[in-house]
């Protein structure tokens, strides 16, 4: 690990502590303009997130609904609470070929663009530490009276995520505070994602609350709309 690195991974409870866990549990509600832009609005308010640390993988719950979510970058299954199969798609990412911004999404889509963006935000700073993560620092930003220090860093083929090379901005203490990066499948769409309200969880630190918004040019804020809005309630390491 570099400075940096190791910098935020030990503000955010150390390798040792994490390599202890095997899941995160989390209910949240993720709501915004893009689940409206998509014809999904309001689908994930209220959702109960298991996610696995080691392989990327999450078990997405809905309270008072028989179903929940299965999702892996090489299949997605909506089942109900019995495992009855409900829906499955084999490498689901192709499905989002042909897409335009106004391309409505059915419900394995939203499994698919949730299960890669909270497996990556639920596992970092940690996950950067797995082999074939690469991490480089790059020229640190002010933001409201912060210098905030840059990760740049380049994912390996094996994990899907937003695109293959994101950066996380951190504050002072190590934690993190913005991360940037681009979205492929959604044609390379911007984002700024604000991280706050951070947590102790039995050891490690979690930000319970982001913001997401769209960049111009040099990752200038565009304030409106708000595009994710995610607040984490309880949150259970096993």
């Amino acid at each position: 690990m570099n400075d940096l690195l190791q910098k935020a991974v030990d503000a955010h409870g150390g390798l040792k502590r994490w390599n202890e866990i095997s899941s995160v549990k989390v209910a949240a509600s993720l709501t915004g303009a893009i689940w409206f832009v998509k014809s999904q609005g309001d689908y994930l308010k209220n959702v109960v997130m298991t996610m696995d640390t080691k392989t990327e993988r999450i078990t997405t719950d809905f309270p008072g609904q028989d179903k929940r979510f299965l999702f892996t970058p090489a299949r997605l299954v909506m089942e109900k609470r019995d495992g009855t199969v409900l829906l499955e798609r084999n490498d689901p990412e192709k499905s989002f070929e042909g897409q335009t911004r106004e391309t409505p999404w059915d419900d394995l889509h939203v499994a698919y663009f949730q299960g890669e963006a909270l497996w990556t935000y639920l596992n970092t700073p940690f996950l950067y530490t797995q082999p074939g993560f690469e991490t480089e620092e790059i020229a640190s930003i002010e933001v409201s009276g912060e210098t905030w220090r840059r990760l740049k860093v380049t994912f390996p083929d094996r994990i899907k995520s937003h695109t293959r090379e994101q950066i996380s901005c951190f504050g002072p203490d190590g934690l993190i505070r913005r991360h940037d990066y681009t979205v492929d499948i959604l044609g390379g769409a911007t984002g700024l994602n604000y991280a706050s309200d951070y947590r102790d969880v039995d050891g490690i630190i979690f930000p319970t609350k982001r913001r997401i918004y769209a960049y111009e040019g040099d990752y200038q804020l565009v304030p409106e709309p708000l595009l994710v809005k995610i607040d984490m309630g309880e949150i259970t390491l096993q």
